[in-house]
């Protein structure tokens, strides 16, 4: 993320559940999206697969209801720190056997969004009291989407 996208990043896990965060989380927020994005297109990728098509669609994607209704406050939330552009570089992603339709590869930024709304929740529900999360919140945040997504 360029330096001038730090304060918007800041300011999206303020307004999702009253976190700060500093630059030095930016590490493990470009890994922890990195990772789900993947995660998410390896699903898309076996169903396709399992539909027999070559290119992966928007409703391939593992979206539950909960992601979607994260993607929704994002929006909401992007509408005042304009954040989107800047998670279209979060959203790219390593090569795949099967082609990533454009309006799949357009919804990433959305969904790393609803990923961050989610994650920032998820770190409240860990730690109610939790003002500014360290390694050790990281890494169980991160365990959580590991084991529903």
């Amino acid at each position: 993320m360029p330096p001038t996208g730090i304060p918007k990043f800041q300011r999206l896990f303020r307004a999702a559940a009253s976190l700060d965060v500093d630059k030095d989380d930016l590490k493990r927020y470009d890994d922890f999206v990195d990772g789900k994005i993947y995660d998410l297109l390896l699903i898309g990728q076996a169903h396709a697969k399992a539909d027999a098509r070559d290119i992966i669609q928007p409703h391939d994607l593992p979206v539950t209801k909960g992601l979607q209704e994260s993607i929704h406050e994002f929006r909401k939330l992007d509408e005042e720190i304009e954040l989107e552009s800047l998670l279209e570089r979060l959203a790219k992603h390593p090569p795949f056997e099967l082609m990533v339709a454009d309006e799949t590869e357009a919804g990433l930024p959305e969904i790393a969004g609803g990923l961050t709304v989610a994650l920032a929740r998820a770190f409240k529900l860990i730690d109610p009291k939790l003002k500014n999360p360290h390694t050790e919140q990281w890494e169980r945040g991160a365990r959580v989407f590991d084991l529903l997504l």
